[in-house]
């Protein structure tokens, strides 16, 4: 006798209906859906994106030579400023400037890394896509222009 008959005879107050049912098939071969893994960190922001994030922060502020900002900046100032804002003390002129450092060729600039020009007497910050961000001669003021217009003398990373 099967089990539920032979319970359902030992306790009379007791009904048993025995139901008989089927599991669906699932299609074959069956795949759960895949959920993404886990994603990596943010990449951390680097002293030279603080320090181009600063720059960015004076485009149109204004060139005075010899000042380090916060409303006027000459090129080596703003440089200065900008790295001050991300953590490093500079040395204040272009040439002091260019004097430290890692040396970086031009074909492996990053944002943020200091480039000098004509001579290394001019400094700016690599902005990306060949552009620099610097304070350029009175008139024109904190600026992004292509460094192709410049002539190259070196590059720095911090």
């Amino acid at each position: 006798m099967p089990a539920a008959a032979e319970f359902a005879a030992q306790e009379p107050a007791v009904s048993v209906e025995l139901v008989e049912f089927t599991i669906p098939q699932l299609p074959f071969p069956f795949a759960l859906p895949q959920l993404p893994g886990p994603q990596p960190p943010a990449p951390e922001q680097t002293r030279g994106d603080a320090a181009l994030a600063a720059a960015r922060s004076k485009l149109g502020a204004n060139y005075a030579p010899g000042a380090t900002g916060p409303h006027a900046f000459d090129c080596s100032g703003l440089v200065q400023w900008s790295y001050r804002h991300a953590g490093l003390d500079l040395p204040r002129t272009s040439h002091q400037q260019l004097a430290t450092g890692t040396p970086v060729s031009r074909n492996d600039l990053r944002p943020g890394d200091l480039v000098s020009f004509y001579g290394g007497g001019h400094s700016a910050l690599y902005s990306g896509g060949g552009k620099v961000i610097h304070a350029a001669t009175s008139g024109e003021g904190v600026v992004e222009s292509d460094m192709a217009t410049m002539p190259f003398a070196g590059a720095r990373r911090y």
